[in-house]
């Protein structure tokens, strides 16, 4: 199961408390192989994003001992943010490395899953690790949140892949499984009406008619007192960063919005910036946060 590297991404449902934050993070860093490469978090999302690699089994040792930490400290029953999320630990996506088979990442989300079930937590497989296509799609499983995943556990065709078909009370459920790399990248702008922000997300988003292989939402960051256009680019060989980023710089200047810089969250394939400078696009990039992967196929979203 140890085979190249693989790297994990959890998002987390805790933007807030630095101190439960810190308690996450040390307990990746803590486990031995595992190298943790990134982490980030907004309190307007309220949402924790840790990037951590290293052999298959160091990784899912690492996940586990994040799982139980957050698993312990959080309530979604006492969480309000931005991000969707239906867990806790909402989604705990795995990554091929080079020299990682597609096999090993796939053992690591269902050996992750497996032991998620038996804390009981209800598990989704998605992207490559799904059992069926409605399962594949992150959105799809999202929709509804925490709030209404109860009911949505009793309807037949979304009974869990593992674990109980009801949510964990405190901990709601966990989505895991084997996707390719993808880019987030998040625009502010410089307002506090969300509208701009909403409807220049509404016209580059796929499901929309806008840019292909992209997903975005219209964001309010109350503490910046800014809003956000959040991108998941991810097919970034087909739409470019540089696409994104001037589909929403247009879209701002027909709104008479500013933009107020950009970032990126967790790692980013070097593929996707071959061409281009960061500096373009008034983001902020620690050298560390790029990664070379190996190719996984489609992509998928955060």
């Amino acid at each position: 199961m140890d085979r190249g590297w693989l790297l994990c991404e959890p998002n987390v449902s805790e933007g807030r408390d630095t101190g439960r934050m810190d308690r996450f993070a040390a307990a990746v860093a803590a486990t031995a192989g595992v190298e943790l490469v990134h982490r980030s978090a907004d309190p307007d999302h309220h949402r924790m994003v840790l990037a951590y690699l290293g052999p298959a089994g160091a990784v899912v040792e690492a996940s586990i001992a994040l799982a139980s930490e957050v698993y312990e400290a959080l309530d979604l029953r006492r969480h309000r943010g931005a991000h969707p999320r239906i867990g806790a630990l909402d989604v705990v996506p795995f990554v091929r490395g080079p020299g990682c088979p597609e096999t090993t990442a796939l053992d690591a989300s269902h050996a992750f899953g497996q032991w998620s079930a038996s804390q009981g937590v209800p598990v989704f497989f998605y992207e490559r690790s799904a059992a069926s296509p409605l399962r594949a799609s992150l959105p799809r499983i999202r929709a509804g949140q925490f709030e209404g995943l109860r009911e949505k556990l009793a309807l037949p065709e979304w009974r869990p892949d593992l674990g109980p078909p009801a949510p964990h009370p405190s901990a709601g459920a966990v989505v895991t499984g084997v996707r390719a790399p993808l880019v987030r990248f998040n625009v502010n702008l410089d307002t506090r009406d969300p509208g701009p922000a909403r409807r220049i997300a509404a016209t580059i988003r796929a499901s929309g008619g806008g840019l292909p292989h992209v997903r975005a939402l219209g964001i309010s960051l109350e503490r910046r007192r800014l809003t956000q256009v959040s991108v998941n680019l991810t097919r970034y060989a087909i739409t470019s960063l540089s696409t994104v980023h001037d589909r929403i710089a247009a879209g701002a200047n027909a709104e008479g919005v500013a933009l107020a810089g950009s970032e990126f969250i967790g790692p980013v394939p070097a593929s996707a910036l071959r061409g281009l400078d960061p500096r373009r696009l008034d983001a902020d990039l620690d050298p560390d946060q790029i990664l070379e992967f190996s190719s996984t196929g489609t992509g998928a979203s955060e």
